[in-house]
């Protein structure tokens, strides 16, 4: 094209600039992921060699072994700081094999001298000391890795807790609170970079996973939380920064829209409701519960995100399932009393769905519409299993879903061949 005189010099070193700075930008991450691999293979592969031959070490050689490979990550961090810290492979590299070495001298002290302690203690021991090497270091595998160890903290302490953990499950909120800093400022540094992504997924599924930890004795209001939650991921996923990236890049959306549907389509069958009508519970009881606080809280923080995205009239108007939280509390509330809570969860339901499909038709976007679709086919397959719905009926709903799939995605592709011939010509 140069010498065509398409474009002129300086616009093809531009050009060539650009093209340099992208293959760079590829180098790098791959230099990164094999340096952290080679961290943390290098770190594991220590680990075995010392198992191996561990019984035939005296107590003082097993000690020096158990800190030797700490002190390794402590002089490699140090030396990091003072000379490569702008090099972004060798700060990974070094903060994952020093957390990894944290976690492996713990484990060995308290095995040599046989320290008393359980999981929950050693995992809340491990996070402590790990959580400081995050900002230190400016290291994301790092606050990856530390989000994985705290997430298995809130199960192991909330979840698995049968003979009594010697460390309270609600440490996972304070822990999660001190990584969420660097989280945003990583946001609004690297907003396009992989760590990004991957926090983007790993933080709702976190707090997802760890949620019921504070479920007790009115697990019923965990409900009205999680559909709350799932209503700020949809609301937070449409925030600028996050409603411009591709679904599979917004954990925020893609698990509150599918947790939202989850939960409505296993509450669309009169079961839990008819429980709920026959619980007697009190004002008081409901109260002092708190799963009735967690809801309280959860409902508040979406009404605050819906209400300030809305303010700034960001990414459009919003959908249902950003402020389904308000319908699905009232029904909560009906439900206590009146047998049409199914019904009305039913219709919820067939509207997201419906709604769903309205906008993939409208973008003309077949992923967004078939995805309506789905909804509205797992509703019909749900109260397939109803014994009060004929065999005609159910019959008659799978057909006319059918014809939908065919007929809508039809649609779309002759709307967008009539388009392309349009343009074309």
């Amino acid at each position: 094209m140069l010498s065509a005189g398409v474009i002129d010099t300086e616009t093809a070193e531009r050009i060539r600039k650009y093209y340099r700075q992208q293959g760079g930008n590829a180098g790098n991450r791959l230099i990164i992921a094999f340096g952290i691999l080679g961290a943390v293979l290098v770190g594991l592969g220590v680990i075995l060699i010392l198992a191996h031959n561990w019984d035939q070490l005296s107590r003082s050689l097993k000690t020096l072994f158990a800190f030797l490979p700490l002190l390794i990550g402590q002089l490699l961090c140090g030396w990091v700081l003072l000379r490569q810290e702008g090099q972004v492979a060798w700060r990974e590299s070094a903060a994952a094999f020093l957390f990894f070495a944290v976690g492996a001298s713990i484990s060995l002290i308290s095995q040599i001298y046989h320290l008393p302690g359980d999981v929950s203690a050693y995992l809340l021991t491990w996070m402590l000391l790990c959580l400081p090497l995050v900002y230190l270091l400016r290291s994301s595998i790092t606050s990856l890795l530390y989000l994985c160890g705290i997430t298995y903290l809130a199960v192991e302490a909330g979840y698995w807790n049968w003979n009594g953990a010697s460390v309270e499950a609600d440490w996972y909120w304070l822990l999660l609170l001190g990584l969420l800093p660097y989280y945003y400022l990583l946001h609004r540094r690297a907003p396009g970079s992989n760590f990004t992504t991957f926090h983007h997924w790993l933080v709702p599924l976190s707090l997802l996973i760890s949620l019921g930890i504070v479920a007790d004795e009115q697990g019923e209001w965990m409900f009205v939380a999680y559909i709350s939650l799932f209503s700020g991921y949809c609301v937070l996923g449409r925030f600028p920064g996050l409603a411009d990236r591709p679904l599979y890049n917004n954990g925020y959306r893609v698990l509150g829209s599918l947790g939202i549907v989850a939960l409505l389509l296993t509450l669309s069958y009169d079961w839990f409701w008819q429980e709920l009508r026959e619980r007697e519970t009190s004002l008081p009881e409901i109260l002092g519960a708190s799963e009735f606080y967690a809801a309280a809280l959860l409902s508040l923080v979406a009404a605050a995100g819906l209400f300030f995205r809305l303010r700034r009239k960001a990414s459009g108007p919003p959908a249902l399932e950003e402020y389904v939280f308000v319908p699905f509390a009232i029904i909560f509330a009906l439900g206590w009393s009146s047998p049409l809570a199914a019904v009305l969860i039913n219709l919820l339901v067939f509207a997201i769905g419906l709604l769903t499909v309205v906008e993939g038709g409208r973008k003309e976007h077949l992923g967004i519409l078939n995805y309506g679709l789905l909804i509205i086919a797992a509703l019909a397959a749900c109260r397939f299993f109803d014994q009060d719905i004929s065999f005609l009926w159910r019959g008659l709903i799978f057909l006319l879903i059918g014809i939908s799939f065919f007929g809508a995605n039809y649609w779309i592709i002759r709307k967008r061949a009539k388009a392309t011939t349009e343009t074309s010509s």
